[in-house]
């Protein structure tokens, strides 16, 4: 499995005020057999994101057709889990609407941030959304109380599920001299993609001492084989996307030479390749994805070689 990288693509350069800098998470959707949205958080002068979004070309996605000019979803008000920013992670169509889950931003003195996942909806076809609730819908847990976002979600029909993988943990470590969260991957299923309770699988751990998380991934299933596009985090590498293969869901074997996106050698994704999101037409299979900053460097799209 070969990706050909077209480059680069978009970046907020001052746009608008709450559009300074970055354009990250890519989370991609194909509106119709014209347009693939690709909703980004972008960052204002005090490192806020929002959530906004580009629209390409679906036969040549490295040409930009326009951005939303205002927020399609804000930050929440003060005292709410998303009121530092809010950063798309899945985007699922649940009939005429859209359902966007998305990571919310909380500062703290002590553990610098918190990150857990909320849920919008969109009836205008993604132009805007509206929160589900100001709560989490994936909330903190005895054993996942810092992190519990990342997440990738797929509506299974024919088992009649919604299923999620994201990443989860409670521990702190130093990276590169800044207090970052530590976290593997987990998995869990809901009837409905609104409350999801009980007890999560972890699914992916980090390879330690240098491996110590997994950033958003992309899953689909295919023939029955699921497959997984994760961002391995690792003091050694920053993050890098990895591939992965699973009959079920829940155990899977790495492959991250097979599939993955390594660095470049040089330019915007040299020193970094992070959350991939992928759109299959019948123009042929594009991966969005994020380079070096965690978005600094705008948003590029990869094609998969024929």
């Amino acid at each position: 499995m070969n990706w050909e990288r077209l480059g680069p693509i978009f970046n907020a350069n001052g746009q608008a005020k709450w559009m300074q800098s970055h354009a990250y998470l890519p989370t991609a959707y194909e509106i119709d057999a014209d347009r693939i949205r690709v909703f980004l958080a972008f960052r204002d002068e005090h490192q806020v994101g929002r959530l906004g979004w580009i629209d390409v070309s679906s036969s040549d996605p490295t040409h930009v057709i326009g951005f939303s000019e205002r927020p399609a979803l804000d930050v929440g008000r003060p005292g709410a889990f998303d009121d530092n920013g809010v950063t798309p992670l899945a985007v699922v169509r649940d009939g005429l609407r859209l359902r966007m889950y998305y990571a919310g931003w909380q500062l703290t003195p002590r553990a610098r941030y918190l990150l857990f996942t909320g849920l919008a909806f969109s009836d205008d076809g993604g132009n805007s959304f509206v929160r589900y609730q100001e709560t989490p819908v994936l909330d903190r847990s005895p054993d996942e109380f810092l992190v519990r976002t990342g997440a990738h979600v797929l509506r299974d029909a024919e088992e009649g599920l919604w299923k999620i993988w994201y990443a989860a943990g409670s521990a702190v470590i130093e990276a590169a001299g800044k207090q970052v969260p530590s976290y593997h991957m987990a998995y869990m299923e809901s009837s409905d993609g609104l409350s999801w309770v009980g007890q999560s699988t972890a699914v992916l751990t980090p390879v330690g001492p240098d491996e110590y998380g997994f950033g958003r991934p992309h899953v689909r299933k295919v023939g029955g084989v699921y497959e997984m596009w994760h961002s391995v985090r690792s003091h050694s590498k920053g993050y890098r996307i990895g591939y992965a293969t699973s009959t079920d869901g829940m155990n899977w074997q790495r492959r991250d030479n097979e599939g993955g996106l390594q660095h470049s050698t040089s330019g915007w994704d040299s020193e970094m390749t992070c959350f991939a999101s992928l759109v299959e037409n019948k123009h042929g299979t594009f991966m969005f994805y994020n380079g070096n900053g965690f978005g600094e460097t705008g948003v590029g799209v990869a094609r998969l070689s024929k």
